[in-house]
């Protein structure tokens, strides 16, 4: 089974080079850079029966936060899918209420490639 991965950051060089990391390591990989996007990619998946299997989500995206997503994805994915947090942000308190609101995985931008692709083995398998 190939794994399709929704990544989610504002910063589209991020989204890139992520993109092809995963690609490389036999993901099916979305990506979005805002939360238009974000919505649009997942009407799709619902109405061609391919949900996400897994999320990357950056918590700093300008129009709206990546805690602000979190909530809403939970609203409206059913079932909801592990979700990957990869951030800059440091702060232990942030990394808790991630943790309390279902985040699978806490990693620290920046990161490399085989870090991201062992957190999502780890969560997926």
């Amino acid at each position: 089974m190939q794994y399709h991965i929704l990544v989610i950051d504002d910063n589209t060089k991020t989204l890139d080079v992520l993109k092809l990391a995963l690609d490389r390591a036999g993901f099916r990989v979305s990506t979005a850079n805002s939360w238009e996007t974000v919505e649009d990619k997942i009407k799709i998946g619902y109405r061609i029966k391919d949900p996400f299997d897994l999320i990357v989500l950056d918590l700093m995206i300008p129009e709206r936060s990546g805690f602000d997503i979190l909530r809403t994805l939970h609203t409206i994915l059913v079932p909801m899918p592990p979700v990957i947090v990869l951030s800059a942000i440091t702060d232990v308190k942030k990394k808790v209420e991630a943790r309390d609101m279902g985040v699978a995985k806490y990693l620290t931008k920046p990161t490399t490639p085989d870090r991201l692709v062992k957190a999502i083995k780890d969560v997926l398998v």
